[in-house]
């Protein structure tokens, strides 16, 4: 049973992203006298408000470490999601290519055989300016993304 969040609450979480660094997890590793410090409320207010999200499974806590899950990523509209990109090169600027992409702010490149030469997996949100990049590359001649909508992992 979920119950609305309040504004603090709320406010609270997107101060918990604005602090946390991003691993596989959204981690933030600060201690709580600075959270409530920063949001202008007493420790205890704080406490109360991270049992909530604790309880309303939007936060993992431990000692010394505030996770956010993936419910308080959707909630913030910051859920990270992968994009895949099909590029076509000219055959003599395969090796440019995938050397420049090397370069460039990607989660994997994988060269492979078909109908493309290589498949890039990106962040979402990076989508666009990746794009932007690749269209610049001598030699590329195509490109088609593709945007993650759900996974199934076994």
């Amino acid at each position: 049973m979920s119950t609305e969040l309040s504004e603090k609450q709320i406010a609270l979480l997107r101060k918990l992203y604005e602090s946390s660094k991003p691993l596989r997890v959204r981690t933030v590793v600060k201690k709580q006298v600075e959270l409530a410090n920063e949001l202008g409320i007493t420790r205890q207010a704080l406490n109360n408000h991270l049992r909530k999200l604790r309880e309303e499974g939007y936060i993992r806590t431990g000692r010394g470490f505030i996770d956010l899950t993936d419910k308080a990523l959707v909630l913030l509209g910051k859920k990270e999601g992968t994009a895949f990109v099909l590029i076509d090169c000219q055959p003599k600027f395969r090796d440019v290519v995938y050397e420049k992409l090397k370069r460039m702010n990607v989660k994997r490149i994988s060269r492979v055989t078909g109908d493309v030469d290589i498949i890039v997996e990106v962040n979402r949100e990076n989508l666009s300016e990746f794009l932007k990049q690749v269209s610049k590359l001598e030699g590329v001649e195509e490109t088609k993304a593709h945007v993650v909508l759900e996974t199934y992992e076994r």
